[in-house]
């Protein structure tokens, strides 16, 4: 594919981009067994519970918050003061959440949280926007199966790295390499 071919691909992909309604209403309405489970949860976590996820498990927990989204994985606290302005979540894997009853569990989780918001941190500082989103998909899909990051959309990648979704888009569609120029 020639870059003009490319060119006008991207700009398709740009221009047909849009939505009826917005993504975190999608990931909250009860129309799909596991996004009714989400919303659910999302009334727990603004209740002010507090959870861990289940370390023994592959599992995980995306919380959509005004502008961004944070990655809760295994060991991970969700939930309490600090989720009270989650506006969605989107389970992942076989999600398994456990209540906290000590004080050091409740410690060591709030821990975990932060270690998996430093490596988020860490994917976001790379300038190109191209090269974040090949990073998020190379982190996700070692520690999950590729058809649970396939069934991921692109908007959650995009707001847990600071890239609008048609770059999400792309990516996870034409690839990308080392240069954060899209393959041709």
């Amino acid at each position: 594919m020639d870059s003009e071919q490319v060119h006008r691909y991207q700009n398709t992909m740009i221009s047909t981009y849009s939505h009826h309604t917005s993504f975190l209403e999608y990931l909250v309405m009860p129309s799909v067994t596991q996004r009714s489970y989400g919303s659910n949860f999302l009334a727990d976590v603004r209740s002010g519970k507090l959870f861990t996820v289940n370390s023994r498990k592959r599992n995980g927990l995306i919380l959509f918050k005004g502008y961004h989204a944070e990655f809760a994985g295994p060991g991970a606290a969700v939930g309490g003061d600090y989720d009270r302005d989650c506006q969605g979540v989107l389970p992942i894997g076989n999600l398994s959440l456990l209540e906290m009853k000590s004080h050091e569990e409740r410690q060591k989780a709030y821990l975990i949280r932060r270690q998996w918001i430093r490596l988020i941190g860490q994917i976001t500082q790379n300038s190109s926007p191209t090269q974040r989103v090949q990073k998020i998909l190379d982190q996700f899909e070692q520690y999950f199966p590729s058809d649970v990051v396939a069934d991921l959309p692109d908007e959650a990648f995009a707001l847990l790295i600071g890239v609008l979704p048609q770059t999400a888009c792309m990516v996870r569609h034409l690839g990308s390499d080392g240069d954060g120029k899209l393959n041709r």
